[in-house]
């Protein structure tokens, strides 16, 4: 081998920048244990929120300490946490969301909120094919106008020809060109949205945080690792920031007007009668002194306005009322009703009603019998609108705003703006002062923040936003959408996936083992079958995965449990490229050539390396597909999948070279067997294409059971494909997953998907309820929805501990999963792309590498008979596995690891047919096929037999969320192994033998 030095050199330094780079991500989890640590002693009842609150302020205190000193360089905690290695939500908790920005409202600001019917009627119909359309909204709308509008277009004055686009679209311009200069207007909203999206994340304050635009869809993907308070997460990056100033009716304005709508109500209602008592679940002490002389609730029996929501009496206050979060739509539903509406005295004709933006807890009832929660209490407020909803102070009027403290050392928002709403501010509250009893609102995104009442008038432009029950952290974030500026449009997350903190501890520690016993066991079968070959093979391993986590580590590259899998893999196709060239050597040793022309030979480009080569670039190129259209744990492992090959080559062909070479020129004897797998695999001569009949049989027999099943039976498509919310849920007692589902079907109308997910204390729990609908507060109402569901088997976990996030020191939410119908659909599609696309480009490669129509039709063939039993298997054994078994992005990765893995074979054994037929010219061709096959037979029972050692230890040992990827992998690599020399081999050779005839 040419340049040994110089390898061996690269190798070195190689070495040195990895365990450098890993070194941050060592001093890093060292400083956060101690911070957990701190946290513990520190917070001794368990209050997880607290906990995550004092860990945040010890490392905040540490962040610019210095921890390392080199003597040239010093580093402090941020400089190290800055450079270790990211970890992503499956190993360490947090959200990864898909935001979309509105392209509707953009439009409709853009028109200035147009009237014209045909241009409302195209959004409307627009909206609805989103649903189940890949296509750009913007194309759907311009689809609709045009078989609307008739003669209008879309530069009329009353949609885009209005004086504010004038300088851009110009009168009776046609609609191509308008069409145009909307797209450019929308490319312009969503970049603007992603920089306040990112504006706001920096000030977040998590490590590692990633914000990228999902090409020209709209669409923005933001992932936060580590992030604990997902509630507020959501809320920052969803928030559109707009603020507005309104006047407010008191309680005492508007009870007239709520006890007729309340009678109103009683009418409408008149079919949800009940013949029980309802029960009084508020503690009366307590929540008497907010709500005044409330209604007995106990003592009606129908339904009302009130049964929901309890006017404020006692005293004048700008709250009118208080209702439970969980029944809030309820009263909005009431309230916006045409019936109750027309009610409306003419002082209160446009009064709209927003709720209050924090809700409360009441306490547990202790003095009754009956059993329940506390419950969810927020407040409701009637602001005083007009004709067109214009508030007398909104937009973006604030030059800047930060968190400071009351005089009474309360957090809260002091604000300062600019000098056009300075006047407007010292007018309107001029006006309000002069008057008793007004009250003034601080709206943000139509929650009420605060509404105190107005004694002075504020005339230095300046103001405040406080709450009774502001936190700290909800006043930062405050400030940080006001500073970094409102939203073009609303964004709502449209894909979100949430994993606690907890279970992310235990994906690490269960890969931990799962991948320390799977390297064992590597470690030793490499050593029992090839002695002390094998020995160096497992010292080139080792290097191979300290040179993967170095890289990953030195670009900031994020590992997730795919990943993981990922490099699994590429370990066992590391010892795929040793074990072919150890195989190639020891058939030079048994023609008696001598030990260093045989190595020499073993790793020549005619011996070993060409299949090496060969085989690893077909899977590079899955691994580039599956990069290009993947997204999150997909593109994980497709990154560690594409490092762990250029690694593997590296380390199999020059550092086992390096040590075998030493070994060799130091005239040790080499025999690479040992005396328990001496004789293994020798002399073998099957006929493998007298078989193939008898394999056409018994694969075409299992595919077509497979399809009958998938037909017939289905398979079970994840959220992912088909839409909808998925929580994992943790009890402290085993659950019976029929009887949840069944308990659960009152609070969702129909039964979820309710199964055991790992340990039987666990449940995976699937629903489509109201996935239709859109927004924060819908998210939040289903939360609310499976929370009051479940509470019977909660004990006395309280909602605020259910939600996800935070350590889980008892029952609650470990991870969440949320898919619109719009964006299950395009993954879906991409998931197609994907693997077609794999596919082609596979063909392509074998075709242009073998120069033979036939072993591409024979490798693709092979390829498409794996992929149709793995489904069949899945779709046969889904509804009694022990694990999930969900058809979604993961399956997908599972499937392409499988083309992967099954060309990988194939490729080799074709490279040594293509090497025999060059050889023996004067052999039948069958006799090729079935020679080269035997021989090949030691390389392919034994690279099999190591893989799925490997992924049996993940699959035993490793997380409950990856089992499913796992099994399916592991069905994939048994089949390939089978189909590599069963099917495409065979197939290739019929093919062959058809392009003869035809010749």
């Amino acid at each position: 081998m040419q340049n040994k030095g110089l390898i061996k050199v690269f190798a070195i330094l190689f070495g040195i920048v990895s365990l450098y780079q890993l070194s941050f991500t060592f001093l890093a989890n060292k400083v956060e244990n101690d911070a957990k640590v701190y946290a513990e002693e520190k917070v001794t009842d368990n209050d997880a929120r607290l906990k995550a609150t004092t860990e945040k302020k010890y490392l905040d205190s540490v962040a610019n300490k210095n921890i390392v000193d080199l003597g040239i360089a010093e580093y402090t905690y941020n400089d190290v946490r800055d450079k270790e290695m990211n970890l992503g939500l499956d190993l360490k908790g947090g959200i990864n969301a898909i935001l979309q920005v509105s392209v509707k409202e953009v439009l409709k600001n853009l028109s200035n909120d147009s009237k014209n019917e045909a241009f409302n009627k195209a959004l409307e119909i627009a909206d609805e094919k989103q649903k189940s359309s890949n296509s750009n909204y913007l194309d759907l709308f311009f689809e609709e106008f045009e078989l609307l509008a008739g003669d209008t277009k879309l530069s009329d004055p009353s949609i885009f020809g209005t004086k504010a686009l004038s300088d851009k679209i110009s009168f009776n311009e046609n609609n191509i060109s308008v069409r145009e200069t909307l797209q450019q207007e929308i490319n312009s909203s969503i970049g603007t949205a992603f920089e306040v999206l990112r504006s706001r994340i920096d000030k977040f304050g998590v490590s590692s945080p990633n914000i990228q635009r999902i090409g020209n869809s709209g669409r923005i993907q933001i992932e936060l690792p580590g992030a604990k308070d997902i509630e507020r997460v959501t809320s920052l990056i969803t928030s559109k920031a707009e603020l507005q100033f309104w006047e407010v009716y008191t309680n005492a304005e508007v009870l007239q007007y709520l006890s007729v709508a309340n009678s109103k109500s009683i009418e409408l209602l008149k079919d949800t009668s009940v013949v029980e008592k309802v029960k009084d679940t508020t503690k009366k002490d307590d929540i008497d002194d907010l709500l005044g002389e409330s209604i007995d609730s106990t003592q009606v029996n129908q339904k009302m306005l009130f049964s929901y929501l309890s006017p404020m009496q006692a005293q004048i206050s700008s709250t009118i009322g208080y209702s439970k979060v969980i029944d809030t739509a309820k009263v909005n539903d009431l309230l916006r009703r045409k019936e109750i509406r027309d009610l409306l005295p003419n002082e209160l004709r446009y009064v709209k009603f927003l709720w209050d933006y924090k809700s409360f807890s009441t306490e547990r009832n202790a003095t009754s019998d009956d059993e329940f929660e506390a419950d969810e209490i927020v407040a409701l407020y009637a602001i005083k609108s007009n004709r067109n909803d214009v508030a007398p102070l909104e937009g973006d009027v604030i030059l800047d705003a930060s968190q400071v403290y009351s005089q009474l050392n309360k957090p809260e928002v002091s604000m300062t703006m600019n000098s056009g709403a300075t006047k407007d501010w010292a007018k309107l509250t001029t006006e309000l002062a002069a008057q008793p009893n007004k009250f003034i609102a601080v709206v943000l995104d139509n929650n009420v923040y605060t509404a105190p009442t107005v004694n002075n008038a504020i005339t230095g432009g300046s103001t405040s936003i406080s709450g009774g029950n502001m936190t700290v952290a909800e006043a930062e974030d405050i400030a940080t959408v006001l500073k970094a500026g409102k939203l073009p449009a609303a964004a709502r997350i449209i894909q979100a996936e949430v994993v606690g903190p907890s279970l992310g501890q235990e994906s690490i520690n269960a890969s931990i083992n799962s991948f320390g016993l799977a390297i064992l066991l590597v470690l030793i079968w490499m050593v029992l079958y090839y002695g002390k070959a094998g020995l160096y093979a497992d010292i080139a391993l080792a290097v191979n995965i300290l040179f993967i986590f170095g890289i990953l580590a030195s670009f900031n590259a994020v590992l997730t449990l795919p990943g993981i899998a990922g490099i699994i893999l590429t370990i066992g196709m590391s010892v795929d490229a040793n074990v072919i060239i150890f195989e190639r050597i020891k058939e030079s040793l048994s023609k008696k050539k001598g030990l260093k022309q045989s190595v020499e030979e073993g790793f020549s480009v005619k011996g070993a390396l060409s299949a090496i080569i060969d085989a690893n670039i077909t899977t590079l190129l899955t691994g580039i597909i599956l990069y290009v259209f993947g997204t999150g744990p997909i593109k994980g492992f497709a990154l560690t999948l594409m490092i762990g090959i250029a690694t593997s080559l590296f380390t199999a062909v020059f550092i086992t070279r390096l040590l075998i070479d030493g070994a060799v020129n130091k005239n040790s004897k080499l025999t690479f067997n040992t005396s328990i797998s001496k004789g293994w695999f020798q002399n073998i001569n099957v006929a493998f294409l007298k078989k193939r009949k008898i394999a056409y049989v018994i694969s075409g027999a299992i595919i077509i059971g497979g399809l009958i099943s998938i037909f017939s039976i289905g398979l079970k498509q994840g959220v992912d494909f088909k839409g909808g919310r998925s929580y994992v849920v943790r009890f402290d007692q085993d659950m019976n997953a029929t009887e949840v589902a069944e308990t659960l079907k009152g609070a969702f109308g129909t039964a979820p998907e309710v199964k055991t997910y790992g340990t039987p204390n666990q449940l995976k729990i699937t629903t489509v309820y109201r996935i239709e609908d859109e927004g924060q507060e819908v998210d939040e109402e289903v939360q609310n929805t499976l929370f009051t569901g479940l509470q019977s088997y909660l004990g006395e976990t309280s909602y605020e501990n259910f939600k996800p996030g935070f350590e889980k020191e008892s029952a609650g939410v470990m991870s969440y999963i949320k898919v619109e119908p719009t964006i299950a659909d395009d993954i879906k599609t991409s998931a197609l792309y994907a693997v077609f696309g794999s596919l082609l480009v596979v063909f392509l490669y074998i075709l242009l590498r073998f120069r033979k129509v036939s072993f591409s039709i024979g490798a693709v063939i092979a390829v498409f008979h794996d992929v149709l039993i793995v489904l069949g298997v899945f779709s046969i054994t889904y509804s009694f596995m022990p694990f999930d078994m969900e058809i979604g992005q993961s399956f997908i990765a599972a499937i392409l690891t499988v083309v992967g893995y099954s060309l990988n074979d194939t490729v080799v054994i074709f490279d040594r047919i293509r090497e025999f037929a060059g050889i023996h010219s004067n052999w039948k061709y069958s006799e090729v096929v079935d020679k080269a096959l035997s021989s090949t037979l030691g390389r392919t029972i034994n690279t099999s037999l190591t893989t799925l050692l490997v992924m049996l230890a993940i699959f035993l040992f490793g997380g409950d969320s990856i089992k499913g990827f796992m099994f399916a992998l592991i069905v994939g690599v048994a089949v390939g192994t089978y189909s590599s020399l069963f099917v495409a081999t065979p197939i290739m050779y019929d093919t062959s033998k058809k392009e003869e005839k035809n010749k």
